[in-house]
């Protein structure tokens, strides 16, 4: 009797134990979960943060880069040479401009060439180019005047200018109803040179450009 008695008690702890270690195994268990299913959940939050902000980089880099490569395929790489018989006139002027050579002057006569972004339309007077050369067998002084007009009615505006050590003019405004832009005008031994932007969209280029003109006195 009292061996039973002594079995019994001993089953009611092992029970006991049974249940503590079973509710104990469920408590742990759960907290594993919540704390597994909070860890998913702030990876995911930060792997989306992290996704977030190398998406963000990236396109920043992608922007610095388009703007980067935008001004250096500008950058003034190309070099134009003239005629040694009319002053060998040089300067840079950006790649991505196209050159047009109106006619030959080995027998004398203007000097013209027409440069343009990618592509250079028909020559007129009216037709706008981000650059016109020309070369005339014409004074310095003569050729200035011929602006006298426009500059006293104030259409053009006068200024001076310097080109490879040499003096010139300068002027900015409309050169006619079709035409408003910058000229730089030298004189180079009995001829004139004229290099003249069409639009003031092209006169950050001109500037550049006018900066680097060298020729031969």
């Amino acid at each position: 009797m009292r061996l039973n008695k002594s079995q019994s008690g001993f089953a009611d702890k092992r029970m006991v134990v049974t249940v503590s270690l079973s509710i104990t195994s469920a408590v742990f268990l759960g907290l594993f979960i919540w704390a597994l299913i909070s860890y998913l959940g702030q990876k995911s939050d930060v792997d989306t943060r992290i996704a977030n902000a190398v998406s963000v980089a990236e396109k920043n880099q992608a922007d610095a880069d388009e703007i980067k490569f935008a001004k250096i395929e500008k950058e003034p790489n190309r070099e134009f040479v003239g005629p040694d018989d009319y002053g060998r006139v040089t300067f840079k002027y950006p790649k991505t401009w196209s050159v047009y050579i109106d006619k030959d002057v080995t027998n004398g006569g203007t000097f013209s060439a027409y440069l343009n972004p990618v592509t250079v339309p028909p020559v007129s007077n009216s037709q706008q180019f981000a650059l016109r050369v020309t070369i005339e067998e014409k004074d310095y002084d003569k050729v200035i005047a011929s602006y006298d007009s426009a500059v006293k009615k104030g259409d053009l505006r006068s200024s001076s200018v310097t080109a490879n050590g040499v003096n010139g003019t300068r002027l900015d405004g409309s050169f006619s109803k079709d035409i408003r832009g910058s000229a730089a005008i030298f004189k180079i031994r009995d001829k004139t040179l004229t290099i003249r932007s069409d639009a003031d969209t092209f006169k950050p280029d001109f500037d550049k450009l006018v900066a680097t003109v060298k020729f031969n006195q």
